[in-house]
């Protein structure tokens, strides 16, 4: 208990000399920023802005309350992560949940790590680390990745390297992107995992994807039943598939025919059919006799 006493004390007392413009800290190499940066340090929370940079945009309001009657109770145990950007002036990093549950329930101060960061490095810090969050959906994820590599220029593989992901996971997840805002939003609001959107953006046009989601929710249908769906849809609207699916089933019993009539008749029987299952069955003799013998079999005379 005495190291937590000491650690606040500390907390205060770096806080206060934050407030002094004398001590003002712009850079790592400023007076007194090795004192501050990486520490510990009670902020005012009215002097902390929210990070524009944020890629988490859905905070649900129980679990914020949950996470408030906690703080409430234990205070934050968890510092929250802030940039510099002037004179007693912070922007969040990481943390907006617990920025937002302190405010909820009217503390003044929170603790803070403080990092003094560019925009660029900023987006990264927040982007990377919450994709490390266990709690995102799908979608936030994809967008974090995104803008990862739109806004760092950073490419899959790099991306694959800083994130610690597979970079098969990775453009698994981009892919998502290609749904319909409306699949999205779904996806956001916990009607489909990402096994359904997986399956779901290998449809192109948007309003099949629609049609298709549409059933998904109606009939509960698990992600197989959706790659079944997704495999159908395919063969129905693709002419050549569709051919190849009716000649095959002419094939099946084509091939069941040709068994059983080599084994009654005891001649290797031919048949050939099309994909309107019509066509022709060549039985071959090679004697007068063979033909008789044939003939009776079929004729039963």
């Amino acid at each position: 208990m005495a190291k937590a006493t000491k650690k606040q004390a500390l907390g205060r007392g770096l806080s206060a000399l934050l407030k002094d413009p004398e001590n003002d800290i712009q850079s790592a190499s400023d007076k007194n920023a090795d004192k501050v940066v990486g520490n510990i340090i009670e902020l005012d929370l009215e002097h902390i802005e929210v990070n524009p940079f944020q890629p988490r945009s859905n905070f649900n309001d129980e679990t914020l309350q949950e996470l408030a009657t906690s703080i409430k109770e234990l205070g934050v145990i968890q510092p929250i992560t802030v940039r510099k950007l002037g004179f007693n002036k912070y922007q969040l990093v990481s943390g907006e949940r617990r920025y937002r549950a302190s405010k909820l329930i009217g503390l003044e101060v929170i603790p803070a790590y403080i990092r003094i960061a560019n925009d660029q490095e900023s987006l990264e810090m927040a982007l990377v680390e919450n994709i490390q969050r266990q709690d995102l959906d799908p979608i936030e994820i994809a967008l974090s990745y995104q803008r990862l590599i739109d806004e760092i220029n950073l490419t899959q593989e790099k991306l694959s390297d800083r994130v610690g992901k597979k970079r098969s996971t990775i453009a698994n997840y981009l892919r998502l992107l290609k749904l319909d805002p409306i699949i999205q939003t779904g996806m956001r609001d916990g009607f489909l995992s990402m096994g359904h959107g997986r399956a779901l953006v290998n449809i192109d046009k948007k309003q099949d994807q629609i049609s298709l989601y549409e059933k998904i929710i109606s009939q509960s249908l698990s992600v197989r039943d959706t790659e079944n769906a997704v495999k159908t849809y395919h063969i129905e609207s693709n002419p050549v598939e569709k051919s190849k699916k009716k000649i095959a089933n002419v094939q099946g019993f084509v091939k069941e025919g040709i068994t059983e009539l080599t084994d009654r008749l005891s001649v290797k029987v031919d048949i050939k059919a099309t994909d309107k299952s019509k066509g022709k069955i060549t039985i071959p003799f090679h004697s007068e006799a063979e033909f008789e013998r044939i003939k009776k079999l079929i004729t039963g005379a």
